[in-house]
């Protein structure tokens, strides 16, 4: 039973994930929690998932020319990139990592440009927004473009969503903006096996949701408030990246769910429909023009409007402003 509390402390942690993945996850654990080892084919699975992976990632890296910079962003999220492969099926990518590359490429005078090429379900709220923030930060320095190619899902969507400008693939698919943890009672099975756990704490809400006992009245609306707060921040994010009210996040772009490109599209969740490659000519195009991409613009009238203050009308002008300036796709 050894099992059971990293079982309970993986599902309390607060997720942005896609709530499909649980799917995979509960399979993994219920292996772990009856010290199943995982079979050949699994572990075959596994080893060939990660070749793949680092196969991408390394002809990601090598359209890496021209002053553009190519990041990519695959797998589950986590702060530390520790998650095992088992559970997180493609891998997992640290923001921590993340944002030290991220870093090296805004201090790389020879880019001019940064690609975040995300593929990934989502992951751990730890570690997202300050990735994210940090990214809105570099928008200053140097254009951040991000495409998902072909998921930017939970956490996913909340870090690309924060580039300057932000695409989705033809087959693509982007959003689920939401945030769950859920808690395991294992109460009747330690009993039925004749366990009986005793903790012994200090502080009134220390062992609060443990896993020996149903979860109270109290807790669960503690646990309630943590989804809630995680929420918040996931949707301010969103509503600065897309440069939309909050409202218009919460009541739609999908409402928690997955949409696919057109219709991520029409809700304004992305800024256009493009293949990986087409990006990269857009930015190549860019660079030699000069030009900079219109969220860079959106963002500079946003703070002059600021300083103008805050009123309903400078809304309004903002939005004139943004059709005013707006684009189409990206060619084909």
């Amino acid at each position: 039973m050894h099992h059971h509390l990293l079982i309970a402390e993986f599902l309390a942690t607060p997720w942005a994930l896609m709530p499909e993945r649980l799917n995979v996850v509960a399979a993994v654990l219920a292996r772990w929690s009856q010290d199943i080892p995982a079979r050949e084919e699994v572990l075959a699975g596994i080893a060939a998932d990660r070749t793949v992976r680092e196969a991408r990632r390394q002809a990601a890296t090598a359209v890496s020319t021209g002053g553009i910079a190519v990041l990519p962003l695959y797998g589950v999220v986590t702060q530390r990139g520790n998650m095992v492969d088992d559970v997180s099926g493609p891998g997992s990518v640290s923001t921590q990592q993340f944002a030290s590359a991220l870093r090296q490429a805004l201090a790389d005078d020879s880019v001019s440009q940064i690609l975040i090429d995300i593929d990934s379900p989502g992951g751990s709220v730890y570690g997202v927004s300050e990735l994210a923030d940090e990214i809105v930060s570099a928008r200053a320095q140097k254009p951040v473009v991000a495409i998902a190619n072909s998921l930017a899902a939970s956490a996913a969507y909340w870090i690309g969503c924060s580039a300057s400008e932000f695409y989705v693939t033809p087959g693509g698919e982007v959003g689920s903006i939401g945030v769950w943890q859920a808690h395991f009672d294992y109460s009747q099975a330690f009993a039925a096996e004749g366990i009986q756990p005793t903790l012994i704490s200090a502080g009134k809400y220390k062992v609060e949701g443990n896993p020996y006992a149903p979860l109270d009245e109290e807790a669960q609306g503690f646990m309630q408030s943590r989804v809630d707060d995680y929420y918040a921040s996931f949707t301010k994010a969103v509503a600065r990246g897309r440069g939309v009210p909050i409202a218009q996040v919460r009541e739609g772009m999908g409402q928690g769910r997955v949409l696919g490109a057109e219709a991520a599209q029409a809700q304004g969740m992305v800024d256009g429909v493009a293949t990986f490659d087409e990006v990269v000519r857009k930015l190549r195009r860019e660079a030699r023009s000069g030009a900079k991409p219109r969220a860079n613009r959106l963002v500079q009238a946003q703070r002059e409007l600021d300083i103008l203050g805050t009123g309903a009308c400078w809304v309004e002008l903002l939005d004139l402003w943004s059709a005013l300036h707006a684009f189409p796709a990206v060619p084909v």
